[in-house]
């Protein structure tokens, strides 16, 4: 009779092929929670739901921007066929704004109010909470959507289609660049999403990163051409502008706040993608 150390024992690479399978699966759960987080699209119920895997799936919100970005771009590229630049603009903005529920604006609305109207942390804090809209929100709002639209609808189609790619998975990048370089700064039993307010560590922010090299490679495969028409130049002062964004929302909520919110990174979030487009918008002439 075989003893419990005697049985038989699955071979190595079995053991590691099911350990790689797992992980596929474990990781494809992370990428429909982000997807589930941050969108209004479907995704199948998950069984025995753990509010820990929201804080995981942060890693995934690039993945979740790439998808928005494929989206947007396809509604733009075809309202281009039948309207003006600045029609298709419009129509992808708004489609935009559809698909995420108005999830990042909704942050940078509340941002402008708390952060242009409150002198002290516990006052911006209480005004970023109010769920009505005032004159910093407003104005903010409408500054962040008339310059998406109008640099949309300044570049040519190719170039905007990239842009909304590019922008849209980007942005996210920088967005959860700041779980990782600064503390929550918000009141945790007030927080819209408790499991997020804790940091991301540098190894998975450069996890992260892969879904950025992927939506460049996506593109540079399909537009090879308009990849060199954009230029060094654009895509460096692409680059700058949005790393500049981020770190003024850095140092503003870190002044202010003691760390991010999840209306800070909303707010990042549409600035860093408003600074892309005003990068590979630009008009330099030294290209």
């Amino acid at each position: 009779m075989l003893q419990p150390s005697d049985k038989p024992k699955p071979p190595k690479n079995a053991e590691s092929r099911l350990t790689f399978i797992q992980s596929i699966k474990c990781e494809w759960r992370l990428i429909l929670v982000a997807v589930q987080f941050l969108t209004r699209l479907p995704v199948p119920p998950f069984k025995n739901y753990n509010p820990q895997w929201l804080h995981e799936s942060s890693r995934h919100f690039p993945a979740v921007g790439l998808l928005v970005g494929l989206l947007c771009a396809g509604v733009f590229w075809l309202g281009s066929l039948l309207f003006t630049p600045l029609v298709a603009a419009v129509l992808s903005t708004a489609f935009g704004i559809k698909l995420t529920g108005a999830f990042h604006e909704d942050g940078l609305a509340d941002s402008c109010d708390g952060l242009g109207g409150g002198l002290t942390r516990e006052r911006t804090l209480t005004i970023m909470k109010d769920s009505r809209l005032g004159t910093y929100g407003v104005l903010g709002l409408v500054s962040a959507l008339l310059l998406k639209i109008s640099l949309l609808a300044s570049m040519p189609i190719p170039i905007a289609v990239i842009a909304l790619i590019i922008g849209h998975t980007a942005s996210r990048l920088l967005c959860i660049s700041l779980l990782s370089l600064l503390p929550y700064g918000g009141e945790i039993e007030h927080a819209k999403a408790k499991p997020m307010a804790q940091q991301l560590t540098p190894i998975q922010g450069l996890y992260s990163s892969g879904w950025l090299i992927l939506a460049i490679i996506l593109v540079a495969l399909i537009f090879p051409n308009t990849m060199q028409q954009i230029g060094i130049g654009r895509w460096l002062l692409a680059i700058i502008l949005a790393l500049i964004a981020t770190d003024y929302m850095r140092r503003l909520l870190r002044r202010r706040l003691d760390g991010y919110t999840g209306d800070g990174l909303g707010a990042t979030q549409q600035l860093s993608e408003i600074a892309i487009y005003i990068g590979l918008a630009a008009s330099i002439p030294f290209i």
